[in-house]
């Protein structure tokens, strides 16, 4: 595992976020970025490394983003976001990725994180002041793990959107649908897969199902499985053996759908 800053000053705040990288070998491989959750208060432990080795067994390089969260505010966690996908791009060569074939993929908030960056990309400003800059911001894939994808409906994971938000934002109704991953779904927006437990008491499903039917209309290749039970924050979910098949379904997916191999 190859870790490292992911500018090259130090940002405002205690916290200095960082990129983890995970080859599986010296191959020149797809790679999938792993945002881990957290209500964007803080990053689930069991939502990111593990997730990137697993991720590896499935044949894929992988990375974890560990971003800022509040008191950070939008747009600096998916400004981090962002430039790890530049990031993984630039050293593409060097770290045996194929810059054509990037996911990210996100948990809970850490999948808001995740479906903004997809549907917002080109309108986040991210400067470095070095060569990462010119890469593409635009990820080439979304796996979308009981996501947080709206936030300005009566299913909107309020939490997360008034940590991301912070006051008085969140009060603004423009500027909650501004970072609504449903609303903001355009022409540009990658392919993505979905999973979601029909009972989360936390994240309702209808943010999967609302992301889905606006992709659809789109035309946007998107594959979604509702698992009926399951907790919210299940991970890898390796107590549940109908909801652990979801990694395996993905790397179908990206391996199938959008020719990650």
């Amino acid at each position: 595992m190859l870790k490292i800053n992911l500018w090259n000053t130090p940002v405002e705040g205690d916290f200095q976020p960082y990129l983890k990288f995970f080859p599986v070998d010296d191959r020149v491989r797809p790679c999938v970025l792993v945002c881990p959750g957290g209500g964007y208060s803080m990053r689930a432990a069991h939502e990111g490394d593990p997730v990137a080795e697993a991720y590896n067994a499935q044949g894929f390089h992988a990375a974890v983003v560990e971003y800022r969260v509040a008191p950070a505010r939008y747009p600096k966690p998916q400004q981090d976001a962002i430039r790890a996908i530049q990031l993984l791009r630039y050293h593409a060569e060097s770290w045996h990725i194929r810059p054509d074939r990037i996911a990210i993929l996100g948990f809970s908030a850490g999948g808001h994180l995740a479906g903004s960056v997809g549907v917002l990309f080109d309108k986040i400003e991210v400067a470095a002041e070095d060569g990462a800059d010119a890469m593409d911001k635009r990820p080439d894939a979304l796996v979308l793990c009981y996501a947080v994808l709206l936030t300005h409906s009566q299913f909107a994971h309020e939490g997360s959107a008034m940590n991301l938000l912070g006051d008085p934002d969140y009060w603004d109704m423009n500027k909650r649908r501004s970072v609504d991953c449903v609303d903001q779904i355009s022409a540009m927006t990658p392919p993505a897969f979905l999973w979601h437990t029909a009972d989360d008491g936390c994240v309702p499903v209808q943010n999967s199902l609302r992301f889905l039917d606006r992709m659809r209309q789109f035309g946007h290749p998107c594959e979604m499985h509702i698992f009926p039970h399951g907790s919210h924050g299940l991970g890898l979910a390796p107590a549940c053996e109908d909801v652990r098949q979801w990694l395996l379904l993905s790397a179908d997916f990206l391996k199938r759908d959008v020719d990650f191999r």
